[in-house]
């Protein structure tokens, strides 16, 4: 239905770029729905019903990243559908497992992240469950102030748009 398009702003030379600088990366299966756009439309969050989307964490993948974790280095999610696929992977204390299904994981403000620790994804639009999860992530005020901030430096939002790089509160 739709690309995870927080992936599309690495090209081969900032790959590159990475592998210089000794961060390393994992990839897991995801089947972006067209819910992933779809805004929300209920006043209270809570009656919102959260589109599901499928996606893959091999074992050996989970394996990697809970070592990496274990090591003390960061975990960056690459989008919010990844961001909700490894939070649905992850349990209470923070292990990730493998994980072949669908998630409808719905992270709003108050949502107590088990597993990332960064996140990098485009501006999404406001009154989105994407714009909610950033929000979730780092705060309803930071994200306030850097929307305000795109919005005045004319910065690109939706899809296709300019990217930014968010540390979890």
């Amino acid at each position: 239905m739709a690309a995870p398009t927080a992936g599309l702003h690495f090209t081969p030379q900032l790959f590159d770029r990475l592998d210089k600088m000794g961060v390393s990366r994992e990839f897991i299966t995801l089947h972006v729905g067209g819910g992933t756009f779809l805004p929300v439309k209920v006043d209270d969050t809570d009656d919102h019903k959260m589109h599901a989307e499928f996606g893959v964490i091999t074992p050996d993948v989970a394996q990697r990243l809970n070592q990496a974790k274990r090591e003390g280095r960061r975990i960056i999610s690459v989008g919010t559908t990844s961001l909700r696929l490894l939070e649905s992977a992850a349990d209470e204390k923070g292990i990730l497992h493998p994980f072949a299904g669908e998630t409808s994981i719905f992270i709003t403000p108050g949502y107590r992240f088990k597993f990332i620790d960064v996140m990098f994804t485009n501006f999404h639009l406001s009154g989105s469950t994407l714009f909610m999860l950033v929000c979730a992530f780092a705060g309803i005020e930071a994200m306030k102030m850097a929307y305000a901030y795109a919005i005045q430096n004319n910065y690109r939002f939706f899809s296709y748009g300019d990217a930014c790089l968010i540390e979890r509160a």
